[in-house]
């Protein structure tokens, strides 16, 4: 007869690992996509700039570009969760058994959420008043209503970084449930 040990300081062991090619390769997806999302922002964040401080001619190109963007910026955001969330299930990490991998998996829902609640109909609008400033209509649009995203997004995804090189807070306690007697 054989016991396990699920005690606090030793968890089982994940129930599949990956072979040490697919999990770099897995590692290396996860990796350039974090990396893309980042440089994807700071684009979004140079050409919303572009489109307050610029001259017209300039800011409407900058604006009419912004929806280039958000395909792959959404692509990348999607292959950095499905592939945490392999790392995360096939290693000794888990999902939910650590602070920072929890986190991790938060902000890249949100963020991941947020592109299409919020970012992809601003950049609609900024992308029409793009549009509008190269034919010489006025409208009542301000780019200043879509220049938090690209200043919270890489914010956040550098949190992200940072906590998944330092790891800390350690392991998320799990209540103990008492067993119910039988009566």
């Amino acid at each position: 007869m054989t016991a396990t040990n699920t005690t606090p300081d030793r968890l089982p062991a994940p129930a599949r690992r990956l072979r040490p090619g697919t999990r770099k390769a897995v590692l290396a997806a996860h990796l350039i996509s974090m990396g893309a999302w980042i440089g994807i922002d700071i684009v979004l964040a140079v050409l919303i700039v572009t489109g307050l401080l610029a001259a017209p001619g300039t800011a409407a190109i900058a604006l009419q570009a912004l929806p280039l963007l958000l395909p792959p910026m959404l692509i990348a955001s999607l292959v950095c969760l499905v592939s945490g969330l392999i790392l995360a299930v096939c290693s000794r990490y888990g999902i939910v058994r650590h602070w920072w991998v929890a986190i991790k998996l938060a902000i890249n829902v949100v963020f991941s959420t947020l592109i299409v609640v919020a970012l992809w109909p601003g950049v609609d609008d900024a992308a029409e008043h793009g549009r509008n400033l190269a034919a010489g209509v006025p409208d009542a649009f301000t780019a200043d209503q879509i220049l938090y995203p690209p200043i919270v997004s890489p914010t956040g995804l550098v949190l992200a970084v940072l906590l998944a090189g330092y790891k800390p807070w350690g392991r998320i306690r799990r209540r103990r449930i008492p067993a119910r007697s039988a009566p």
